[in-house]
């Protein structure tokens, strides 16, 4: 696996607009190019890399020193009511988690999957008990990519921030994945410096200090209605205030990946990179720096 740095890293899901070529390789190589340090691996629409490719991606990455996650198959369902869709969840999860081990990611986001006709307490438990097996197998195979478990934006989806905590405390190998646009578009709120600073704290109360010392966080814009997220959006078309999630993000003084997703990827990556360093700098000068 790539080694991890100190501070923040921040990188772009899937290949950046700049690239060349639709080509994940290309990508790894480009992030750098563009100052950024990570890329998260697309596997949303399936698992079509090739293991050779995984190879070349792996070795690319750390000639570039590039932090690579993944993101699991968007179809993954633990909780579907057909046994036979949820065994197939199972299944697709696991071999994501091989595949990123062969691409060189250190960590795999996934979605668990839709409440349906279930309660939130019968979805919790039975998402648990798959979880439980699948860290099992894992762990049997050594496969030595962290599985993490993101905040969903939509409020028929499992993965509200409670649940996610919840699920990780009790879970050994389960790690939150934090998507703030998700935790904003599905409350309808938590959109205030003072917002953002009590998501962390939670998080380290309930999951200790090291949920902020090896954060991995999705961020962009986000419209949103009654039932939660619509669609991500370009940072300065959304209503959501990345500066004082900034601001948040350094008193709170996580460390870990950003991921940018908005739809303008490395422009906006950069932008709160370059944001997010400014206000480093200006702790470090006030003499507020850890």
């Amino acid at each position: 696996m790539t080694p991890v740095s100190e501070g923040l890293l921040f990188g772009v899901a899937g290949i950046p607009h700049s690239c060349p070529e639709d080509s994940s390789l290309k990508a790894v190589e480009l992030v750098r190019q563009v100052g950024l340090e990570a890329l998260e691996l697309e596997f949303v629409q399936g698992l079509k890399m090739g293991q050779e490719t995984a190879g070349r991606i792996k070795q690319a990455a750390r000639l570039q020193r590039v932090k690579l996650s993944a993101h699991a198959p968007y179809f993954i369902n633990l909780n579907a009511e057909d046994r036979g869709k949820r065994m197939q969840s199972q299944d697709l999860l696991l071999n994501s988690l091989r595949l990123a081990a062969l691409a060189g990611a250190t960590d795999l986001v996934f979605h668990a999957g839709y409440y349906g006709t279930k309660s939130p307490e019968e979805s919790y438990k039975d998402i648990k008990n798959t979880l439980k097996e699948i860290l099992s197998i894992a762990r049997s195979e050594r496969i030595p990519v962290r599985l993490r478990l993101e905040t969903m934006g939509k409020r028929k989806q499992f993965g509200s921030l409670d649940e996610v905590l919840s699920l990780c405390r009790e879970l050994y190998g389960l790690l939150p994945c934090f998507d703030f646009a998700h935790i904003f578009a599905r409350e309808g709120r938590v959109n205030s410096y003072r917002d953002f600073l009590q998501v962390f704290r939670k998080a380290e109360r309930k999951l200790g200090r090291s949920a902020l010392k090896d954060a991995h966080i999705h961020i962009s814009g986000v419209k949103y209605n009654q039932t939660g997220e619509l669609k991500h959006l370009d940072l300065d078309d959304s209503e959501f205030r990345y500066d004082d999630w900034l601001q948040a993000l350094a008193d709170a003084g996580v460390s870990g990946t950003v991921i940018c997703e908005s739809p303008s990827l490395e422009d906006d990556a950069l932008r709160l990179k370059n944001l997010y360093h400014n206000l480093k700098e200006k702790r470090i000068d006030s003499g507020l720096s850890e």
